[in-house]
C-alpha cells in the first residue's frame, strides 16, 4: 500500500514538474505590483495609417469605362506619391451601407519603383464584425469597409472603384503601415534614471494568459497530450468541465467483482477529451500594440463551436512577414473600421503558426467579432491568405485541427460533432433562431459568403476528423 501510494505521488509529482514554471501562479492573476508602478514605455511600435478621400472620376484617372469624362457612378485617385504603407482598404460612413461593386488597386513598389498590375478587393466584409446590438456592434466608431488586402511595402497607389449601384457616402481609401517587427527590437533596459517598461494594456494583455506563459512571454508553449490534461484538472477554471471519456462498457458480475479494488480509484478525475495544447504565438510576440483597442476584455459564456474564416489578404505574403499582415489587420480594424479590437479569436498563416488575436486570454471564451450573428458562444480562426482559388497548405489544416482540438477540449466540445446555437441577426437567419451547426464550421455556414473560400471550405471536413483524433476519440 506505502508503495503504492508512494509511486503515485512521484508519477503526479513528475507531471506537474514537467509543467511550465509560469503555472503555479494563481487563477485570478494580477498585473504585478512591480509592472503596474512602472510609467507607460516609449512608442516601439509605431506604425500608422493614411486615409485619403475617393473623388469622382475623370479624365486624370483610368476608370472602368472608355470615355475621359467624369463618370458619377465610379470614384477613385489618380496615381500618386504616399507615405511608405504595406495594407490597404476603403472604408466609408454608414457601416450599414453596403459597397455593391468592384474596387481595384494598382501600387508601387518600395525602392524599385514597380507597379503592380491592377488587383481586386474583396468588397463583402459587412457579414464581419460584431453581433447587432451588441455594445460593440452599436459603436459609434463603426464604418463599413472592404476587406484588407496585403500588397507589401509601397509608396504609391492608384485606386478606381465602380459600384454597380449608388455608391456609399464618405468612400476613403486607407494605407496602412503596420509598424516595425518586434523581433527586432531592443529589450529595454531599466535604469535609475529612466523607467521603462510595459503599459498597464501590455500588462494586462499578458496577465490574461500568465497560466500558460510568463508575464511578457512572446509565445506560449506547446504540451503534450498527458501535461495538458494534467494542466486541465489543475485548472479547471478556465472553462466548463470538459466531458470525460466514456469507460468500456463491461457486464454486470465483472463490475461487481472489482467494486472493492476500484473503490479507492473512484475519486480520481476522468481523462477528459483535450487534445495537446499547441504552440501559441501571443500579441506581444507579433507585435500588437495595445494602444490602440479599447481597455478591458469581453466574454462570452462558453465556446460550443469554432468558425474558420480566411482574411481575403492575398496570399502574397512570407511566413516571416505573417506579424506585419496582422499588426496591419488590427489597425484596419480597430483605427479604420471601428471595431473595439481585432476582430478573430485567433490566426493562422500559410506556414500552420497559430497567433493569439482578440486580447482576453488563449484559454478564455473571448468574445470576438467575426461571424455577424454568431459570436456569442464561438470562436473565429482566420487563415491569413485568401483561398477561394487557391487550395490551403496542409501545415494550415493542421494547425487549424490542433488549435480547436485544444480549445475545443477545454469546453468539452467534440470537434467532429453538432451543436445549438442562436443567431444574434444575419442573412441567413433572423434573430433568435436557434440553429444547428457543425462544432468547426465555415464562415458561409452562419452567413451567406464566400468566406472561408471554396478550397479551404472542402477541407473543413479533413480538420474535423483530424481534430478529434488529436482529442482521442478516434
Amino acid at each position: 500500500m506505502r508503495a503504492s501510494l508512494a509511486t503515485s505521488i512521484a508519477v503526479t509529482c513528475a507531471a506537474v514538474l514537467a509543467l511550465p514554471v509560469s503555472l503555479a501562479v494563481p487563477a485570478a492573476a494580477t498585473v504585478p505590483p512591480e509592472v503596474a508602478a512602472l510609467p507607460p514605455g516609449p512608442e516601439r511600435l509605431p506604425g500608422s495609417t493614411q486615409s485619403l478621400p475617393l473623388a469622382p472620376l475623370d479624365g486624370s484617372v483610368r476608370g472602368f469605362g472608355s470615355g475621359t469624362g467624369p463618370d458619377t457612378g465610379e470614384q477613385g485617385l489618380a496615381r500618386r506619391d504616399v507615405r511608405p504603407f504595406s495594407l490597404l482598404g476603403v472604408v466609408w460612413d454608414d457601416p450599414a451601407a453596403a459597397l455593391h461593386g468592384t474596387v481595384q488597386v494598382r501600387t508601387r513598389a518600395t525602392g524599385d519603383g514597380t507597379w503592380s498590375p491592377w488587383q481586386d478587393v474583396e468588397t463583402h466584409n459587412d457579414e464581419h464584425g460584431a453581433d447587432p446590438e451588441t455594445a460593440e456592434g452599436a459603436g459609434r466608431a463603426l464604418k463599413g469597409s472592404t476587406a484588407p488586402l496585403w500588397v507589401g511595402d509601397s509608396d504609391g497607389v492608384e485606386i478606381r472603384v465602380r459600384g454597380e449601384e449608388q455608391l456609399p457616402e464618405g468612400l476613403r481609401l486607407e494605407l496602412v503601415d503596420p509598424g516595425t517587427d518586434p523581433g527586432g527590437t531592443v529589450p529595454q533596459v531599466r535604469t535609475a534614471a529612466v523607467l521603462t517598461g510595459p503599459t498597464a494594456a501590455e500588462a494586462a494583455a499578458s496577465a490574461v494568459n500568465s497560466q500558460l506563459a510568463p508575464y511578457g512571454a512572446a509565445w506560449i508553449p506547446a504540451l503534450s497530450k498527458e501535461a495538458t490534461e494534467v494542466t486541465f484538472r489543475h485548472f479547471p477554471e478556465w472553462a466548463g468541465p470538459a466531458r470525460p471519456a466514456q469507460p468500456e462498457k463491461t457486464t454486470q458480475t465483472t463490475q461487481t467483482a472489482q467494486t472493492a479494488q476500484a473503490a479507492p480509484a473512484a475519486a480520481a478525475p476522468a481523462k477528459p477529451y483535450i487534445g495537446p495544447r499547441p504552440k501559441i504565438i501571443t500579441r506581444k510576440g507579433w507585435g500588437a500594440d495595445e494602444k490602440l483597442r479599447e481597455k478591458g476584455f469581453v466574454y462570452t459564456k462558453s465556446i460550443k463551436a469554432a468558425f474558420v474564416h480566411h482574411t481575403a489578404t492575398g496570399n502574397n505574403y512570407t511566413c516571416r512577414q505573417a506579424p506585419s499582415v496582422l499588426r496591419g489587420i488590427y489597425r484596419y480594424h480597430v483605427q479604420s473600421s471601428g471595431w473595439r479590437d481585432f476582430g478573430y479569436n485567433f490566426a493562422v498563416d500559410k506556414c500552420g503558426n497559430i497567433y493569439e488575436g482578440r486580447a482576453g486570454g488563449v484559454a478564455k471564451p473571448v468574445l470576438g467579432a467575426h461571424t455577424l450573428g454568431f459570436n456569442t458562444n464561438s470562436m473565429g480562426v482566420a487563415v491569413v491568405g485568401s483561398y477561394e482559388k487557391s487550395s490551403p497548405p496542409a501545415a494550415v489544416l493542421t494547425a487549424v485541427a490542433r488549435l480547436t482540438a485544444w480549445k475545443l477540449g477545454l469546453h468539452g466540445v467534440n470537434p467532429n460533432s453538432t451543436t445549438y446555437l442562436t443567431s444574434g441577426g444575419g442573412n441567413l437567419y433572423k434573430k433568435g433562431t436557434r440553429v444547428k451547426m457543425r462544432t468547426i464550421s465555415g464562415h458561409r455556414d452562419g452567413f451567406a459568403t464566400a468566406c472561408p473560400g471554396a478550397r479551404l471550405y472542402s477541407k473543413l471536413g479533413t480538420a474535423r476528423t483530424t481534430s478529434a483524433k488529436y482529442q482521442g476519440r478516434l
